[in-house]
This record gives C-alpha cells, sequence and structure tokens, in this order.
C-alpha cells in the first residue's frame, strides 16, 4: 500500500493534471467550465512532493502532523460545505461558475472523518510497546 501512495505522490508531482482532469470530470456537472488559477498546478505539484516525502521519510515528521491532520478533518466533517467552497475558490478563477456534484460535500464530510480517524490511529501506532517514550 505504501508504494502505492508514494506512486500517486509522484504522480501528483511529475504530472498533476493527469490527477486533476479525472477529478474535476468526477466532481463536477460542467468539468470543462473550470479556470485553473495559477498557483494550482505548482502547488499541487508541491503537495506530492510533501507527501512521498513523509512517506519515505516519516517518523516523527509524521507524528508532528498528528493535531493539524485531525483538527483540519473535523473542520471537514463539521463544515464540508465551507471547506468546499474555500478550496474551490483557492484552486479556480471561476470557483462560482462549477455546479459540484451532489455527492462531493458529503465525500468531504467522510474524507475529514478518515483524516480523524488516521490521526488518531498514527499516535496509537507509533506509540512505544513498552510504555516509554523515545
Amino acid at each position: 500500500m505504501r508504494a502505492l501512495l508514494i506512486a500517486f505522490g509522484l504522480l501528483e508531482t511529475v504530472a498533476p493534471e493527469r490527477i486533476i482532469e479525472p477529478c474535476e470530470r468526477l466532481s463536477f456537472e460542467n468539468p470543462e467550465t473550470g479556470q485553473l488559477r495559477p498557483w494550482t498546478i505548482p502547488m499541487a505539484r508541491l503537495e506530492g512532493v510533501v507527501f512521498v516525502s513523509l512517506l519515505v521519510r516519516g517518523g516523527k515528521r509524521v507524528r508532528r502532523l498528528r493535531t493539524p491532520i485531525a483538527a483540519f478533518g473535523i473542520v471537514m466533517a463539521l463544515l464540508p460545505q465551507t471547506v468546499v467552497s474555500v478550496a474551490l475558490e483557492a484552486a479556480y478563477e471561476n470557483a462560482d461558475e462549477l455546479e459540484v456534484r451532489r455527492w462531493v460535500v458529503p465525500a468531504t464530510r467522510l474524507l475529514g472523518a478518515c483524516y480523524v480517524l488516521a490521526a488518531l490511529l498514527a499516535g496509537r501506532v507509533n506509540a512505544p510497546e513498552d510504555g516509554h517514550s523515545e
């Protein structure tokens, strides 16, 4: 699974359009309308680099991110419409013209819950078994 996630992160780094375009087709009723902001592709590349770095080097870096990941997950779970709106405004010049499919907001809520769960489980997985800290 880790190798698959690393491959995904590398794809996002090298060719973010290969991820963005299918996601637009799945998420919008009118995907051809979307006009990405100039920084969207570079930010997707940066996200891929960070993702791969965390997967490859992990350890303390991942543990330090547990709280921000959980906090973001809580916001996603409790305010999914707001998160979708803010994300669209950040990524698209014409966010108000995009027609988001009905499943996107509930999926955002579910993804937020998954972030919270992942952050909680990361703490348990990284905890020493003998009760002593590292």
